[in-house]
């Protein structure tokens, strides 16, 4: 039986995402109605500029007060889509205190508070749903908590961020150096103008935390993600992908320890072979590789960030928030019970690729070889290159711990055939 008394909305924020959620809600009101049992109206959307110029968007709904608004005691649901820390944070726990649930796609405060989120959510009986926090139109969130629920997810595997993709690949396919990368992806609107956050990894870091969270029932913050950006990558580090048979991506990488006693979660550039099924991920395009116990290895790819992409996600959680109010009931919480440690990057074991420039004289490649075994690292392969003196040696390792690595490569500075180790990238997805 349809219920006729709508269901109130508040928007928090209407920007790009903003203004694809008021128009896709308005231009579906009907269809919503169907798939969620009850009428759905936006009655309020709390803005920083009320005089900039949003087309389609009801000037009548426009309010400047988002604390109003989330006070009002008769919002069903606030949808946040305004990021960052504050004022998000302080508005969705006030729009709970007040009994209506939340859709957010701010990953930041998700990372950072999202265990205080859900406490707080649970207390006051509401919803927190977040699916367009971790990879635009990507379902994820909801096939992990849900879909997944009965399996042991082992190991998350992606490219979450479009920017750094689209740098890379560019790198990749016309050999420019990432200053020109990033310089294009600037003008098509790829890049922010302050790209910190994309090509250091920060963004991908806060995805990384919630995949992982969800991923393996554990409390993972963004602190607990070691992070490392893309800038230092350079043309003759793909050059050296290449004679792999490899291309780089920068990957959030969310692991299960073999013993299942811990996990980790990491973000950094790493070469992957090309028959990898994330090496043909190419321009701003994500996608997620998950690897779990009874579905084996499942892939999920698409555009994750726009607008219509982001809203997509926006309006699929409201549609099921929605239909759990008017079931009276909330759909799954935060699923934390394994109490997992996080490990300490030290502690995680991957394949390493490592550049030198050596003299180029007998005995060097001994000296180097004994410096990897006296450190426990074992070498998989290496080849060499040398002319006028000077000489290029690349290794790379079989699975070897990041503290015996980052050991061993101290001892190699130390060597006086040594001249500089040029790079050091980790090699994953075999």
């Amino acid at each position: 039986m349809m219920r006729t008394r709508p269901l109130k909305v508040a928007l928090l924020g209407c920007g790009v995402v903003g203004s694809e959620v008021t128009r896709i809600m308005t231009t579906h009101a009907d269809d919503l109605t169907q798939r969620i049992g009850a009428p759905v109206e936006l009655v309020g959307i709390a803005v920083r500029r009320p005089d900039r110029v949003r087309e389609g968007v009801p000037q009548e709904l426009i309010t400047t007060d988002a604390t109003a608004l989330v006070k009002r005691g008769d919002i069903d649901v606030v949808i946040e889509v305004i990021g960052g820390i504050e004022p998000a944070r302080s508005l969705i726990t006030t729009a709970f205190e007040h009994g209506a649930s939340v859709v957010s796609a701010n990953k930041a405060l998700l990372a950072q508070d999202g265990a205080a989120l859900h406490a707080a959510a649970e207390r006051h009986g509401v919803d927190l749903y977040y699916e367009a926090a971790v990879a635009g139109a990507i379902p994820l969130v909801r096939p992990l908590r849900e879909s997944l629920a009965g399996d042991r997810v082992n190991r998350v595997l992606g490219i979450v961020n479009g920017t750094t993709n689209f740098i890379l690949d560019k790198m990749d396919s016309s050999g420019a150096g990432y200053s020109e990368a990033l310089d294009e992806a600037t003008a098509l609107g790829y890049a922010e103008a302050d790209p910190t956050a994309d090509v250091e990894g920060f963004d991908a870091a806060a995805k990384a935390a919630i995949l992982a969270g969800i991923a393996f029932h554990t409390r993972v913050r963004l602190d607990d993600v070691h992070r490392e950006g893309m800038t230092e990558v350079t043309a003759a580090d793909f050059a050296s992908a290449k004679q792999m048979g490899c291309t780089i991506k920068l990957l959030a990488i969310c692991e299960r320890a073999a013993d299942g006693r811990s996990v980790s979660a990491r973000v950094h550039p790493a070469m992957i072979p090309l028959t990898h099924p994330l090496a043909s991920v190419r321009e701003a395009y994500n996608a997620v590789f998950i690897e779990a116990d009874a579905a084996g290895q499942l892939m999920f790819y698409g555009p994750g960030a726009g607008g219509a992409p982001t809203a997509s996600a926006v309006l699929g959680d409201l549609v099921a928030v929605c239909r759990n109010k008017v079931a009276e009931a909330t759909g799954p919480g935060e699923s934390a019970y394994t109490r997992l440690p996080v490990s300490a990057m030290g502690e995680v074991v991957t394949r390493y690729h490592i550049s030198l420039d050596v003299a180029d004289k007998p005995g060097v490649l001994a000296q180097v070889a004994t410096v990897f075994a006296e450190h426990g690292v074992s070498i998989d392969t290496v080849r060499q290159q040398g002319k006028d003196g000077e000489a290029s040696l690349v290794v790379v390792t079989h699975r070897a711990s990041d503290a015996a690595l980052s050991s061993t490569v101290e001892a190699l500075r130390k060597l006086d055939t040594v001249r500089d180790v040029a790079s050091i990238m980790r090699v994953e997805g075999e």
